[in-house]
């Protein structure tokens, strides 16, 4: 049974990837066409895709969530994962405020390969082009993730002590062979994985996915298609470049 709960996870994780992927060619293409493409006509398709990905995200960490209850502890060192990846992971995730660091290193990029027709008027419609009201209420929501993140990570700091705690170091100390179970033991660690999924994993998905949901309300549509294509191909080749790695050490997933 644990067995089978490990490849259900996996395969969750690669499903994820793969659409993740399909996702990321339909957002290049709609920004790739968007010249040619009329402007109302334009905004929709690209809120559609906005949507749809929100969508995606929100029913891979639905799926995530019911695995989690069956074997939390796989989902914060992922082995389908490279050491790369876990190496990044934030309670099974990334950080949510990464996201909002993404979208301050694409405006600071795109301002900078950009500056001169920027200075002739040109204007794209991209990230280089935050108005200072949307510079504003990203800071805003920036300082509420950190916060966030903050609180998250006391509690799984405290979650993790119990681990030293009742009942199970006492537990521990009372068996007469390493690494014997029993009822006890049993009962115990499956109370710690209730918390890792209850109190920590759900609140750390909670804020990914409204971090994500925010920023896209703050971007224009275009902002947002920009952003979102920039994260899945950065999430895709961290994938693959740790897989790289891990090979060339001898590791493989």
């Amino acid at each position: 049974m644990a067995g089978n709960d490990h490849n259900d996870s996996k395969c969750c994780f690669q499903e994820w990837m793969s659409l993740q992927e399909q996702d990321l060619g339909e957002l290049v293409e709609s920004l790739t066409l968007r010249a040619n493409n009329n402007v109302s006509d334009e905004e929709e398709s690209l809120n559609q895709l906005t949507e749809k990905s929100i969508k995606y995200f929100q029913e891979y960490i639905d799926k995530r969530t019911e695995l989690a209850h069956k074997d939390v502890s796989s989902l914060f060192v992922p082995t389908w994962c490279s050491t790369l990846e876990n190496s990044l992971l934030w309670i099974a995730g990334c950080k949510p405020s990464a996201f909002v660091r993404l979208v301050y290193a694409l405006c600071g990029s795109q301002i900078e390969s950009r500056i001169t027709e920027f200075l002739q008027g040109v204007r794209r419609g991209n990230l280089g082009e935050l108005t200072s009201r949307q510079l504003v209420m990203i800071d805003n929501l920036h300082g509420k993730i950190i916060e966030g993140e903050e609180i998250l990570t006391t509690q799984l700091a405290s979650l993790q002590e119990h681990i030293v705690d009742q009942p199970i170091a006492v537990l521990s100390k009372g068996l007469s062979k390493v690494g014997e179970a029993n009822g006890e033991v049993e009962q115990a660690l499956d109370q710690h994985e209730k918390g890792m999924v209850i109190s920590i994993l759900k609140e750390a998905d909670k804020l990914r996915l409204g971090t994500h949901t925010e920023l896209i309300d703050i971007l224009t549509p275009v902002q947002a298609v920009d952003f979102l294509a920039t994260s899945k191909k950065l999430h895709l080749n961290l994938h693959q470049w740790g897989k790289i790695r891990d090979n060339k050490h001898g590791r493989d997933i």
